[in-house]
């Protein structure tokens, strides 16, 4: 048996579909509802990287009409989850997001994209505190937003 997630074999079954993405993120909101406020797009996924992009819409807008800070964190939040899901040993390992530093660079007054990555390969410990740095870009490729999720990482009883 692999020690793939359930979640990474998923997306690599999805991905070669007709809206194949589209439907890995519908099915990603499924699991982890609230996600869905922000219809999340995720673009690529793989152990150690996930990128999704969320539209510029009224419905994520703040009271100026650019993309909420709010947002701009659970888009994060969901990049560093989802990628910590397909890159932890499924076998051996849990985890669950811990804490979350910011920094609001910029006004986001596009669609915006974020991108989780973790260097790789990487030894899994028990009681382990994983920063997973994410970043977010607009449309001209502006860095507008950078996070520092902790994952909390440990091994299974």
């Amino acid at each position: 048996m692999s020690n793939k997630s359930a979640l990474l074999k998923t997306w690599q079954k999805f991905k070669s579909l007709p809206c194949g993405n589209w439907l890995f993120s519908k099915a990603v909101c499924f699991k982890a509802p609230y996600f869905g406020s922000m219809k999340p797009y995720i673009l690529d996924l793989k152990e150690g990287h996930c990128s999704a992009v969320v539209k510029n819409r009224r419905s994520v807008h703040n009271h100026i009409g650019t993309i909420h800070a709010i947002a701009q964190c659970n888009l994060a939040e969901l990049c560093a989850g989802v990628m910590v899901d397909a890159t932890v040993p499924v076998k051996t390992h849990r985890w669950i997001p811990k804490g979350m530093t910011v920094q609001y660079l910029a006004k986001v007054d596009t669609d915006v994209t974020a991108i989780a990555e973790i260097d790789l390969p990487h030894v899994w410990v028990d009681k382990e505190d994983l920063i997973v740095p994410v970043k977010l870009y607009n449309t001209r490729n502006e860095l507008v937003f950078t996070a520092d999720i902790t994952m909390y990482i440990t091994e299974k009883k």
